[in-house]
């Protein structure tokens, strides 16, 4: 007889900090301060226009100013176990346009959430910021943030960089990642550039801007062989929930279906005989390289598990951005509630999934 699964074990897959700003700039090169003609108050550059000048409401104490107390308090209040945490500012960091910058804020960001995070507690764990402008640069800092400060690995921005994150530019970092066996977190936050630039109210800019980014990131991946040649990446995609990437499912299938692409140096996807793109992903997903963040009140989440199987989906808490003690509260009673979920589904949603790709004991 199957043994029970734990749901009371909660693993939060994709939290936030929000950043001490000054405390970054102070550990960055010196120059910084010393030269640049006026004090630099916030070194990342803006996410887009899209959110500033827009007056809309947010839950009650959506972006709330925590801190390391206010993490452990949220932490204790909605029962969770451990989080990883991922930047806010730095969400933009694929934006940065100077490469000696990106290389140093990268830096400088990773020395602070390590020392304010990570050696509070072992409850918080944290993905780092890589200079992917300057990849040799990225694959060196990922190197120092994964074998010195025990990260589980970095975060890739899904928009901002000049290249697709399948682009062949960014094989030296995933060589790198494929040899420290580590993660790597495909985040959004930037939603400039995807033909919503002069679209108002702002609830749809933000409803498409995140799915929009990981949908052409992983086409990018995937389509780009980037699982075939680097078998040791884990990869995830987060803050979009999990109905685009179904979508992608059907889409790539029956578009791969009348397209196929001549590939005669052999660069893109290496299908196994009568398989379908959508096989090809399932096929990745069961082996441990595919992973989806997800909401714990998603419609389409008991589908999901049903349809393709439930080793990729993991809960994220996004706190505190949109979302409060309470709103997490209840997305997680309505994950336990959910009648189209297994009991093992929901184990693998609230927990063994994320312990699986950030490869936590």
């Amino acid at each position: 007889m199957m043994a029970t699964p734990n749901l009371e074990i909660i693993v939060d897959g994709d939290g936030h900090v929000v950043e001490d700003l000054a405390a970054i700039v102070e550990r960055m090169p010196k120059a910084y301060q010393e030269i640049s003609h006026r004090p630099i108050r916030d070194p990342f550059p803006p996410l887009d226009h899209l959110h500033a000048a827009n007056l809309h409401s947010l839950p009650p104490h959506s972006f709330a100013q925590v801190g390391v107390d206010g993490w452990v308090d949220f932490l204790e209040d909605v029962g969770i176990d451990t989080t990883v945490l991922y930047t806010t500012r730095g969400l933009a960091v694929g934006k940065i346009i100077n490469r000696e910058w990106a290389i140093d804020v990268c830096r400088a960001y990773n020395d602070w959430i390590y020392e304010t995070y990570m050696t509070r507690s072992p409850r918080f764990k944290a993905m780092g910021l890589i200079p992917m402008q300057e990849p040799e640069a990225a694959a060196v800092e990922l190197r120092r943030i994964v074998t010195e400060y025990g990260m589980p690995g970095a975060m890739l921005p899904s928009t901002g960089l000049k290249a697709h994150l399948g682009s062949k530019e960014f094989d030296v970092v995933y060589a790198e990642a494929d040899r420290l066996g580590c993660a790597l977190g495909v985040h959004g936050g930037a939603h400039e550039n995807f033909g919503m630039d002069d679209l108002n109210p702002y609830a749809p800019v933000h409803a498409l801007g995140h799915p929009f980014g990981q949908m052409i990131s992983f086409a990018g991946i995937v389509f780009n062989g980037i699982f075939d040649k680097y078998p040791n990446v884990r990869f995830g995609f987060l803050e979009a929930g999990v109905a685009w990437f179904l979508l992608c499912l059907e889409r790539f299938d029956r578009s791969w279906e009348t397209h196929i692409q001549w590939d005669p140096r052999e660069e893109y996807i290496r299908l196994q005989d009568g398989e379908s793109i959508s096989d090809y992903i399932k096929r990745h997903m069961k082996a441990g390289r595919i992973y989806v963040g997800c909401e714990g009140d998603e419609p389409q989440l008991g589908y999901a598990c049903r349809t393709f199987g439930n080793e990729a989906f993991f809960y994220s808490s996004d706190f505190p951005h949109e979302v409060n003690n309470e709103y997490c509260k209840e997305e997680l009673r309505e994950m336990l509630e959910n009648p189209d979920m297994t009991a093992e589904d929901k184990a693998a949603v609230l927990h063994g999934n994320a312990r699986r790709f950030y490869r936590l004991s």
